[in-house]
């Protein structure tokens, strides 16, 4: 790759980000294709967000993913959300149309294409889901209007809380058919009764990310059951400790690598206006 005074720059922004394989997909993508884009990443604290994005302003750079914890910041200060993204409340993509920032989520639609990538179509399904930060909302309105049967919602009682409420409010209204339900992720009796009348199970905390690999967000592993989907939205580890119990349990299980990789497919998609070669990638940096 040869960098010159025209080439165009792409970031990630979140933090940690040294762990990301972003960085790699997308420059083995714009050398592929003949690209003159570099792609790096940035760690950027949540309050270091408004600044971040003057910067991209002021650099005139393409655009950028967002990662945890900034997608919630990221989405309150981009100039236009879209429809998606201002359901959600958080952005993972942003593209910068000539000094104006454009707020994207592809999140879910990159969950979801992960699962069919794995022979799972949500659709009718059961799905319990842990989490109320950004990737789990844009899971979990995507799943509603993917035509998931029945959504039970799992999150501890801190600020995001309230959001799952507020996330279950306007998917009663926008998605009728759908039943949502909200749940304290602390009551661990009626997670593990809600995983078994599941049909998929979703970890989209931050436990079993490192430094938490030694963690799981279920503690009763009789909540698995065969028939039972468990995915995780973790990608370091490839395989968290939640997958590894579900697997001795007989459970299919999903890593968070493909999630990665299929968001990301929707991402490059918004920047360049070109499919991202995803046989190519999938075979260098997706291999399971």
């Amino acid at each position: 790759m040869n960098i010159t005074g025209k080439t165009g720059l792409l970031a990630l922004l979140g933090s940690p980000v040294g762990h990301s394989g972003s960085p790699a997909m997308y420059n083995y993508s714009f050398e592929a294709l003949g690209l003159d884009y570099v792609y790096v990443a940035f760690d950027v604290k949540e309050q270091q967000v408004p600044q971040a994005l003057e910067a991209m302003k002021l650099f005139q750079m393409r655009g950028c993913n967002v990662t945890m914890p900034d997608k919630i910041a990221a989405a309150q200060n981009v100039d236009e959300l879209s429809e998606a993204a201002r359901i959600v409340g958080a952005v993972n993509t942003i593209v910068n149309e000539n000094g104006k920032l454009i707020g994207h989520i592809t999140d879910g639609v990159g969950f979801n294409d992960n699962l069919r990538d794995h022979g799972f179509e949500i659709k009718g399904k059961k799905m319990t889901i842990a989490g109320g930060g950004g990737a789990a909302t844009a899971i979990q309105v995507q799943a509603a209007l993917d035509g998931v049967r029945e959504l039970s919602i799992f999150n501890i009682k801190d600020s995001f809380f309230e959001r799952a409420v507020e996330t279950a409010q306007k998917l009663q209204k926008t998605v009728p058919d759908c039943i949502v339900n909200v749940y304290d992720l602390e009551d661990s009796e009626t997670l593990t009764k809600e995983i078994q009348t599941s049909d998929i199970f979703v970890n989209a905390t931050i436990v079993g990310m490192k430094p938490l690999e030694d963690q799981s967000v279920v503690k009763d592993v009789n909540a698995f059951h065969k028939g039972l989907v468990v995915a995780d939205t973790v990608y370091n580890p490839e395989e968290t400790r939640l997958l590894k119990e579900a697997k001795k349990a007989g459970c299919q299980t999903v890593g968070g690598k493909g999630m990665l990789l299929w968001q990301g497919v929707a991402a490059f998609k918004l920047y360049t206006g070109l499919d991202m070669p995803v046989a190519d990638v999938k075979e260098r940096f997706f291999k399971e």
